[in-house]
């Protein structure tokens, strides 16, 4: 977010008019102008200059005694006397152009009324005309004004700070993307929908504020702004526009024959300057405001929010939602999609997996992590995949069907990840990289029978190293002949033996019935001629089968 940055603290937010006039130790009572709850104050301020322009902000509440009130101007409150109400609607036309938000007339102890024509100006001008009684000082509503607005900012303060802390705590969440959009849409009472690097909506979450106005058109008001929120996102994420190109011609009037003027005399299309794409943009429309943010950098993801409200507080949780994403839907190292990119290309056109590996990285060693979701509850997406790859630091992720399959460099530790079931391969160059992918899912499986966050393969020494490889894999091959022809009762046995000859576990790891895991263990017995109840045998079929 190059020209967005997050504020750290919101701006003091305005206080209500309305918030002002209930207050009944100050006795106010509005006379004049637009009694709707829409009017704000930033201040208070008091002059008894007959022009306070120049020293107005806006958004003041601008207090007066009339002490700048001419005779002759009072006398516009007398029938037919010879003063006009020319030098109220200057005055209060003055202070509209200023952006003053109201005025507050004192009573006493120059005037004892308000004067009628100061009334009929700010009823002219759209200004806000608030009576203070004599009993109330300037001073006592400036204080009040102050009161409320360090309230507000309270109030504001502890609501930004509450979503800062939920967003974050939803960025650390097994599925942090959608967390984040959930909190997000929860945390401005709205919709928060986030659109992928095609333009297509990829999630969304909330719904369009039930204040909608109606449109001009006969379209319903909830429709109307989700066509305004992707219309929005288009603007700062044209993917209608790429390549495009300068192939566009004019059909205006025909072009000149190539023979007919010299090339050095032909007149020269200029080329254009590529005008930069916003990497934010608001509108509004049915009574909504809408805000759109550009995620990282093309291709690139799309942050649309549709809101009630515009206030400092939202454009900053908004913001810090926008810059989460941006790091959870981004690149994890710079160039790594071109490194990927040509990795595949090499590995499609014949090249070895190990002279393919230093695009990845230049690790010697890697390790290959199977994961599920905990809850098993549904099918792991893109979006959660690279979540867990950036948990991980990979951004080497396989997501098909319910497994989610990383490959991480051996140096980096993996640990068990919130929400997500993980089984980690031992280290192994890329030349081993099949058999280290078959280690994770073995892995995974023992873990999800054993309700075990993460499993590890080969975590330790075992006395299978103290054997040469080769008359380990000749031992294994001989006494697993029988078996050799079923890869499912190879399969099963393995599990059976890993989780301590449980049908239970061994049902839940292979997802078969127990009935099946029995049948296939009787016969595994019935082939190999031995009986699976006697440890020693038990232990060197176990010895034989890791050489597999």
């Amino acid at each position: 977010m190059s020209d967005a940055a997050v504020p750290a603290v919101p701006p003091t937010p305005p206080v209500p008019l309305a918030a002002l006039l209930a207050r009944e130790d100050l006795g106010l009572r509005q006379i004049a102008g637009p009694t709707g709850g829409g009017t704000v104050i930033h201040g208070a301020h008091t002059s008894e200059l007959s022009d306070p322009y120049p020293y107005l902000l806006g958004g003041e509440l601008l207090l007066t005694a009339g002490v700048h009130i001419p005779e002759a101007a009072t006398g516009a409150d007398t029938p037919g006397a010879a003063g006009s109400g020319a030098y109220f609607d200057a005055y209060v036309s003055r202070i509209v152009a200023a952006g003053g938000a109201a005025l507050g007339f004192g009573l006493a102890p120059v005037h004892d009324t308000v004067p009628t024509a100061l009334v009929a100006a700010c009823d002219t001008h759209g200004l806000p005309l608030v009576e203070v009684p004599p009993r109330t000082t300037f001073s006592g509503v400036a204080r009040a004004v102050w009161q409320l607005m360090a309230r507000a900012r309270h109030t504001e303060l502890r609501r930004v700070t509450e979503a800062q802390q939920s967003l974050a705590a939803a960025a650390s969440r097994p599925d942090p993307v959608h967390a984040v959009l959930r909190q997000l849409a929860r945390r401005v009472e709205g919709r928060a929908v986030l659109y992928g690097p095609e333009g297509t909506a990829v999630a969304t979450f909330g719904r369009i504020p039930e204040r909608a106005e109606p449109a001009a058109t006969d379209r319903d008001p909830a429709e109307t702004v989700a066509r305004a929120l992707a219309a929005l996102a288009a603007v700062v994420h044209p993917v209608a526009a790429r390549g495009a190109g300068n192939c566009a011609t004019s059909h205006d009037a025909p072009a000149a024959a190539p023979a007919q003027q010299p090339p050095e005399l032909s007149p020269r299309t200029p080329t254009p300057t590529p005008t930069p794409t916003p990497t934010s943009a608001t509108d509004t429309i049915a009574g909504t405001h809408l805000t759109a943010h550009a995620l990282g950098s093309p291709p690139r993801f799309a942050l649309a929010v549709a809101t009630p409200h515009r206030d400092p507080g939202t454009h900053t949780i908004t913001s810090v939602a926008a810059v989460l994403l941006s790091l959870l839907t981004g690149e994890q190292q710079s160039g790594t999609g071109a490194a990927r990119g040509s990795a595949l290309v090499r590995l499609l056109l014949g090249a070895a997996p190990q002279d393919v590996a230093p695009l990845l990285g230049g690790a010697e060693a890697w390790l290959v992590v199977h994961a599920r979701p905990t809850d098993d509850a549904s099918s792991p997406d893109p979006l959660m995949a690279g979540a867990l790859g950036a948990a991980l630091g990979s951004a080497l992720v396989d997501a098909h069907g319910d497994v989610v399959r990383v490959l991480v460099p051996a140096g980096r530790e993996v640990t068990a990840q919130p929400g997500w079931t993980c089984g980690v391969s031992a280290p192994a160059g890329p030349q081993a990289w099949p058999s280290a992918d078959a280690q994770a899912a073995r892995a995974l499986a023992r873990a999800r029978a054993t309700r075990t966050a993460l499993v590890r393969h080969g975590s330790r020494t075992a006395l299978a190293d103290l054997v040469p490889a080769r008359d380990a894999a000749a031992h294994a091959r001989t006494l697993l002949a029988p078996l050799a022809g079923s890869p499912a009762l190879v399969e099963t046995l393995r599990t059976w033996l890993s989780l301590h000859g449980s049908w239970d576990r061994t049902a839940v790891a292979l997802a078969v019935h127990r009935n099946t895991v029995r049948q296939r263990v009787g016969r595994c017995a019935a082939l190999l001629g031995a009986d699976l109840d006697d440890p020693d045998v038990r232990m060197e079929l176990w010895f034989a089968l890791r050489q597999e």
